[in-house]
């Protein structure tokens, strides 16, 4: 079979004499040498076994196959060209935007420090925060929707990987007048029975840790209903329907007929950076620097996260600035 490393550029040329008609017009419009393209064109007719033009001492002409082959080559120049242009806005955008993922409060108060240093890094880089209900544990990595994002773990994480920022302990959701809503803290044993809420999300590891499965002995979790935001777990458990297991964070949003109660002997839950294994582009390769930098400048900080005040229902939060039918970690994000 013959060879046909046929280039771009002798495309090009082919062109331009199948238009011109003329080796003498299309060199001028090429800014060639008359020989320099009819060695061109010469080479790409070997290289491809056909004879694209016929030629006398007065005239140029296509042949058939040159006339067939014409059609062709300019479809597929337009299709390169197009390609080219998109390929180049999208690595335009690549380096100049980034989409972070976020679920309900993200990184809750180390959230705006991480946000500000970075733009402060990359002020010529557009940062996009998408957020994300407990449908979508990976906030939006798994379908590729973000660049990286700021997780709750464990949830499943194939293909990702993570820099760790900080954990925080279990807190149960009771309703005002349930039995154990007046406790100082309570066991992960006391509350096998109770109805539990539990996510609208499919993935099994991340449900199994916010049912207790894992205390369970195999025993189902007496799941009561499904939910994809805090402020539909608030709804619920006022009304008494169930419990619901949340982080001390819930309690900044003070929410008539809720109480919250520390759960003593539940696995902490973890609040990382994540990002998918095959996607470590220089912007989120900074990011998660400046994710890790953040938090080692800021010990009180993450002290305050990791260990709050261990009554969690005599807080006096500070009043939401927000109301209660948006997102809550579009708040707390900023």
């Amino acid at each position: 079979m013959p060879r046909t490393e046929v280039r771009c550029r002798q495309l090009q040329y082919f062109i331009a004499v199948a238009e011109e008609l003329s080796f003498t017009r299309a060199a001028k419009r090429l800014h060639l040498s008359q020989q320099g393209l009819s060695t061109q064109i010469k080479q790409l007719e070997r290289e491809m076994d056909v004879t694209l033009f016929s030629r006398t001492t007065r005239q140029v002409e296509l042949t058939a196959a040159g006339t067939a082959f014409l059609r062709h080559v300019r479809d597929a120049l337009t299709s390169l060209n197009s390609g080219l242009d998109e390929a180049r806005a999208i690595h335009r955008g690549e380096h100049d935007r980034l989409v972070l993922g976020c679920l309900e409060g993200a990184a809750l108060t180390l959230t705006e420090p991480i946000l500000a240093a970075f733009r402060e890094r990359h002020p010529e880089v557009s940062l996009e925060l998408s957020h994300f209900t407990y449908e979508t544990p990976s906030a939006g990595l798994a379908s590729g929707q973000v660049d990286v994002a700021i997780v709750r773990r464990p949830f499943r994480d194939t293909g990702l990987r993570f820099q760790h920022l900080f954990r925080q302990p279990l807190m149960v959701m009771l309703p005002t007048s349930h039995r154990l809503a007046d406790r100082d803290e309570v066991a992960v044993e006391e509350l096998l029975d109770e109805p539990i809420l539990s996510s609208a999300a499919t993935d099994p590891i991340w449900n199994a840790f916010w049912q207790l499965d894992s205390h369970r002995g195999g025993r189902p979790a007496p799941v009561a209903c499904r939910t994809k935001t805090l402020l539909e777990e608030l709804q619920q458990v006022a009304t008494g329907a169930a419990i619901a297991m949340t982080v001390p964070c819930a309690a900044w949003i003070k929410f008539p007929g809720v109480r919250l109660v520390p759960v003593t002997d539940a696995v902490p839950n973890e609040v990382a950076v994540s990002w998918r294994a095959g996607n470590e582009n220089a912007l989120v390769r900074s990011f998660v620097d400046v994710a890790r930098h953040v938090r080692e400048a800021n010990p009180g900080l993450l002290a305050r996260l990791e260990s709050p005040r261990r009554r969690a229902q005599q807080h006096a939060p500070r009043p939401p600035r927000y109301p209660l039918d948006r997102p809550f970690e579009a708040h707390v994000s900023g």
